[in-house]
């Protein structure tokens, strides 16, 4: 009873086994090589992608070497371009050190009518500029851009305070008590220097300063030609660094924080 109705059952299996079988020894072989690979993919282990071959590191792992190697060029550069900026920064101290400016001592008079010379400003970092009480815009705005620096560098107390100066190349009518009516317009601590005609041609010989009075009008006003830069001198009270027209107060103030960090008094 049992027989026939587990016949069909194994019938249908002998039959799927025949259909399975290789119709010749070269198929056979053909086959078996088509299914390697099959059974190769079938037994891989698990966590692997059904793939039995290793694989290497993953997306998350590749993205952080990436990131670190990035990293390490981005700091090398910045390193070297610090270095770069801080030789070029030494080679124009040397040049202008060279160049002799603001050597020698000078005898002035301030707009309180003390008497000054450049031991007087040892141990300050000042910031100089010469000009004339009349000059119509020039010196006002040059003026505007010292002090602005002045207060730049006063909002950091951490920093030594800047003294700033200016001295006159006009003494004829910029005597003290004109210095003192004009000072008193920008800043608080600016200091005002005058002199004879010898002792301020003195002083702005010192620093390389040009200036040429010019022709007098009908009314016996003038202008006076003359060269246009801020100085900055250092506590020992060397020449370090000048700075034009066109830099920015932003710039000047940086430069001086520079020159203030890299600065080593030679004096002991």
């Amino acid at each position: 009873m049992l027989l026939p109705a587990r016949a069909p059952k194994a019938w249908q299996g002998l039959s799927r086994l025949k259909l399975l079988a290789p119709a010749s020894p070269g198929a056979l072989g053909s086959e078996t090589l088509h299914l390697r690979p099959r059974l190769l993919s079938w037994q891989g282990p698990a966590g692997t992608g059904g793939q039995g071959h290793p694989q290497g590191p993953g997306l998350r792992t590749r993205l952080l070497i990436t990131a670190l190697f990035g990293a390490g060029l981005g700091g090398a550069w910045l390193v070297a371009r610090a270095e770069k900026e801080r030789w070029r920064q030494q080679q124009r101290i040397e040049a202008l050190r060279q160049a002799a400016v603001g050597q020698g001592d000078f005898s002035l008079l301030d707009h309180r009518g003390q008497a000054r010379c450049k031991a007087d400003f040892q141990g300050q970092w000042v910031l100089m500029y010469f000009g004339f009480t009349h000059c119509p815009d020039i010196c006002p705005d040059e003026l505007e851009k010292l002090v602005q620096v002045v207060r730049e560098l006063e909002a950091h107390p951490s920093l030594p305070p800047v003294q700033p100066v200016f001295v006159t190349v006009d003494p004829e009518r910029d005597d003290v008590a004109a210095l003192a009516r004009y000072v008193q317009d920008f800043h608080p601590r600016l200091l005002g220097l005058t002199g004879s005609a010898e002792q301020v041609a003195q002083v702005s010989h010192n620093y390389r300063v040009y200036y040429s009075a010019g022709p007098k009008d009908e009314d016996q006003d003038y202008l006076v030609d003359h060269s246009v830069a801020i100085y900055l001198l250092n506590p020992d009270g060397l020449f370090t660094d000048y700075y034009g027209r066109g830099r920015s107060a932003e710039q000047i103030a940086d430069s001086v924080q520079r020159h203030m960090a890299a600065f080593r008094s030679i004096l002991g």
